[in-house]
Formats: C-alpha cells, structure tokens, sequence
C-alpha cells in the first residue's frame, strides 16, 4: 500500500473507534443504584460488573486511540513502515494485520 492509503486506512480506523466510544459512553457513567432494597444484590453486582467491563473497554479504546494517533505521526515524519528499535522496514503482511505496529518481528520478540 502507498502513504495516503494506509493514512486513509488509519483515519477511518481512528473515526470508527472515535464513534463507538462517543456511542459507549452512555454505559460507562450509569449510576449504579445502591439502595438494596429497591434493587437485588445480584442485579446490583451485575450492574458493577457490567459498568467495570465497560470500563475496561473504554481504556482499551483508549490505548488503541493513542496507538492510531502514534501512527499517523509516523506517517507525516515519513518514518511509518520502519521499525523504532533497528530503522529496518516492517513486513508488508505485519503492517496489514496491524498498521500501528511499530517494531519489525525480530526487534518485537527480543
């Protein structure tokens, strides 16, 4: 793939994450209700865990937000496709299953 491809990919990687995350956020704020004798304890405790799983989520999101952003900056200093650690190209087939991998395979597995 040229430059502006894999930066069109990666925009459109960073908008869809942007737009489940906006979508999401609504399940990571909900209160949990408290009082046990309006709610269950299960009920609650499903609610806790699903809030925390949410959560979990969300940082993850995060992650790979910071990920996609690193990546778009490698683009614009014509570094994206090198590895940080050795300056050797990444493989083609790396880069497709992840284009924000920043460590050829040899410099990722030391």
């Amino acid at each position: 793939m040229t430059e502006i491809d894999w930066k069109t990919k990666l925009l459109a990687m960073k908008r869809d994450l942007q737009a489940t995350d906006s979508a999401a956020k609504d399940s990571r704020g909900a209160v949990v209700e408290l009082d046990q004798s309006r709610v269950g304890r299960l009920s609650r405790m499903d609610a806790l865990q699903s809030q925390a799983m949410n959560n979990a989520i969300a940082v993850r999101r995060q992650q790979m937000l910071s990920r996609l952003n690193s990546a778009l900056e490698r683009i614009e200093a014509e570094d994206f496709g090198y590895c940080l650690e050795c300056g050797d190209e990444i493989s083609a087939k790396r880069l497709e299953l992840d284009p924000t991998v920043c460590f050829c395979t040899q410099c990722a597995k030391a």
